[in-house]
């Protein structure tokens, strides 16, 4: 029996598609997701995508801030080692990761803050400016909040 899931694929031309897909797996070089609006199926390359958010819900909760950074945490937890990713657009995700390994086309990201809508996270690396784990991530979250307008 296939899983659906709840996704909103981020595109790296700022498109956004929520829907929900039975067939995304990181080593295939497509997938499809069914639009909540109840139209057709769409065909996505992966390669096109920012990144593709494993979701609780569509709506999440637009009154909540997420965590900016780090929470305090060990360094590392059932989810693997700390990872922090500025994206090229700016945004800047931080968590923990099982599969990291700089020369894949992706790999899946479990938000730091655990009341994030995200369940997990698949990071596309050609829409990342730096990525980072271990100890160095907790120096690149620091280096990209400090970096950023007050």
């Amino acid at each position: 029996m296939t899983e659906t899931i709840r996704a909103v694929a981020h595109f790296s031309d700022h498109k956004i598609l929520k829907g929900t897909t039975q067939d995304f797996s990181p080593l295939r070089p497509l997938f499809h997701i069914q639009p909540n609006d109840g139209s057709p199926p769409v065909e996505i390359r992966t390669k096109k995508l920012k990144a593709l958010f494993v979701v609780k819900t569509f709506e999440g909760n637009q009154s909540r801030r997420d965590v900016a950074g780090f929470i305090t945490g060990p360094s590392e937890t059932a989810h693997g080692k700390k990872i922090a990713v500025h994206f090229k657009d700016g945004e800047l995700l931080c968590g923990y990761t099982l599969s990291f390994t700089p020369d894949r086309e992706g790999f899946f990201l479990f938000p730091s803050d655990n009341d994030s809508n995200n369940l997990r996270v698949y990071v596309v690396m050609a829409a990342t400016r730096e990525v980072r784990a271990g100890p160095a991530a907790e120096v690149l979250a620091k280096r990209v909040l400090d970096e950023r307008p007050k």
